[in-house]
């Protein structure tokens, strides 16, 4: 789980609660989900937080539920901005790999050393979750003042895409003369940068932490940040680049130029977000100009021109979503007035008003903020009103219907097939059923939507917060190898065995996505072999008393010639055998490993 680094004093400063003592903090935080973690050498609380509620990657979002908590403010609050006096074009020559740019400028904003350092903090911690490290969405944070805009293009101008070299005429001369100003380039005072693509070995410019200047292929070889993110831009025919009056000043998602980097003494801020996701970028920089409206900023909006539209940013829309009274007494287990349901909605920073419907239903039409992105289903608001109520506040109390609990027969197979594994001397794991397709597919040899076991349609997150977990696992031997990789330290032999789910998309299921329990194992050793596993199968086969065979097959993972289909009672559910070198060497092992999976439905 992400942490983030709290100031308890800036802390009460911002909630406005100095009579709070530590330990009172720690416990309000915990009722909104923050656990803490510890302490850092500066004395910083280490807060951990679910990854869903990213407005609280900052200071400033953690003071801002605590204040909705304490019922200092109420309701949704959108802040209030400025028309917009600086254009963003998009130029057609823009990677296609990396279309999409957002921004804001903010002013007059207090940038203080705690200030600047959360800013920083939350800049991070947002590219490391919902910007994919980078990969979806790049935050570049500039000093306005350190800018020149030039006058808005024709569209005959935009059309023509002018390479970045020929953009930046005259630059080379403001730029040894020191000029940088942020002021009107045009008789009507708009001013006007560009995004466009460049030639890797294009203009020169001079990134943060160095004091030479470099081309943008140059930054990804010779700069340490640049060498981090090369991998992002380096296989591009042309990089994405940020142009003002004066030149280049941010080669996104890699590195901002020195020209424009944030000091304690800036006080109107340039906001520039790229990637490959409208939505992704709009929710990011709406979470920053939350924080800095916090720290006393005035929010002033961009015009993003594009060849077919024109966006105003950021993006402030308050969405709505709707929930029933009935739901949310059946889910919190708690009876309501419409009156409470309402201040709850209004204590959890939501806006909410109950109507009663002619059937006598009564809903809420429920007012979300834009820095909430977390909130994607009625259960998200319920779970809202249960945590401005208190959870533990809530009474235990036995479900008022007359039967007796007990296991479900799958629990049942499931624990009996543990126990067998288990006495073979297995060890038995839980793993996560989120994966990556890396992992799943192309670390284990295995194209996806093939029929081999691990193939497959995979039923993947449209917008993963992690890199790491974008899909359901579609088979779990990619776990064990990812728990043998982890523990290289540790001695052999390793017998390895998880019984968890698996899925894949399936049209023919009504929810397009069939799932089912899996049984796999790894035995990791010196002598590892295909009779070593096959003779712990059998043994598994004769405890469920179902008849086995093994028939050769091939298999990407395996070995050819030594893998084999499990068929059980004449239905084949799995594969056996030894693991690929190149899958052994993809997972730093130095041991051979044999492994198995098969359906655990098939031990009925």
């Amino acid at each position: 789980m992400p942490t983030v680094d709290v100031n308890p004093d800036e802390l009460r400063q911002l909630t406005g609660h100095d009579e709070k003592s530590d330990d009172e903090l720690k416990e309000d935080m915990f009722g909104l989900g923050l656990e803490f973690e510890g302490e850092t050498e500066d004395g910083d609380m280490q807060l951990e937080f679910a990854p869903d509620r990213l407005d609280r990657l900052s200071i400033e979002g953690v003071a801002r539920s605590l204040r909705y908590q304490y019922g200092d403010d109420t309701g949704v609050y959108v802040p209030k901005t400025n028309d917009p006096d600086w254009t963003i074009e998009v130029d057609e020559s823009v990677p296609d790999e990396r279309p999409y740019v957002t921004g804001a400028i903010v002013r007059g904003v207090n940038l203080n050393e705690e200030a600047l350092d959360s800013l920083i903090q939350l800049q991070e911690k947002l590219h490391a979750t919902m910007g994919r490290k980078r990969a979806k969405g790049a935050i570049g944070i500039h000093d306005l003042t350190m800018l020149k805009g030039r006058d808005a293009r024709s569209a005959s101008e935009r059309a023509s895409g002018v390479s970045g070299s020929e953009a930046t005429g005259g630059s080379e001369a403001r730029r040894a003369s020191g000029e940088a100003a942020s002021q009107p380039a045009s008789e009507d005072g708009s001013n006007s940068i560009r995004y466009v693509g460049v030639d890797p070995d294009g203009d020169r410019f001079v990134p943060l932490d160095s004091d030479a200047e470099m081309t943008p292929e140059e930054v990804l070889r010779a700069h340490p940040t640049g060498e981090k993110y090369a991998d992002l831009v380096s296989e591009y025919d042309r990089y994405p680049a940020i142009y003002d009056d004066i030149g280049l000043f941010s080669f996104p998602p890699v590195i901002n130029g020195r020209r424009t980097e944030v000091e304690t003494e800036s006080r109107d801020l340039f906001i520039e977000l790229t990637g490959t996701d409208q939505w992704t970028i709009d929710k990011m920089c709406a979470i920053i100009c939350y924080a800095l409206d916090a720290r006393g900023g005035t929010i002033e909006e961009v015009a993003v021109e594009y060849d077919d539209r024109t966006l105003v940013r950021p993006d402030f829309e308050v969405t709505t979503k709707t929930v029933t009274h009935d739901r949310i007494e059946t889910l919190l287990g708690i009876e309501f007035t419409p009156d409470e349901v309402v201040e709850l909605l209004a204590r959890s920073g939501l806006s909410g008003d109950a109507e009663e419907t002619e059937d006598g239903t009564v809903t809420y039409e429920v007012e979300i903020p834009p820095y909430r992105v977390d909130v994607l289903h009625p259960v998200d608001i319920v779970d809202d009103i249960g945590r401005a109520y208190g959870f533990n506040d809530l009474s235990p109390r036995y479900p008022d219907v007359g039967t007796v609990g007990g296991r479900h027969e799958r629990s049942q197979l499931e624990d009996a097939a543990r126990e067998v594994l288990v006495g073979l001397g297995f060890e038995d794991l839980l793993n996560f059923h989120m994966i990556s397709e890396e992992e799943n597919y192309e670390r284990m040899r295995v194209e996806p939507e093939t029929d081999v076991v691990g193939g497959g349609t995979p039923a993947a997150i449209k917008n993963p917060y992690s890199e790491d977990y974008t899909m359901l696992r579609t088979w779990a031997l990619p776990s064990l190898m990812m728990v043998l990789e982890n523990n290289t330290h540790r001695t052999y032999p390793q017998d390895l065995t998880e019984i968890g789910l698996a899925a894949r998309v399936d049209e023919s299921e009504n929810t397009g996505v069939a799932e089912h329990r899996t049984v796999a194992g790894v035995l990791a050793r010196h002598d590892a072999s295909y009779e070593d596993a096959k003779a712990r199968l059998q043994a598994v086969a004769r405890n469920f008393d179902v008849g086995l065979e093994t028939p050769p097959t091939e298999h990407p993972t395996f070995i050819t010639g030594r893998a084999a289909s499990v068929v059980i009672d004449g239905e084949t559910v799995g594969v056996i055998g030894e693991i690929h070198p190149e899958v052994l060497v993809e997972h730093d092992l130095e041991v051979p490993v044999t492994g198995f999976e098969f359906r655990l439905d098939a031990l009925e």
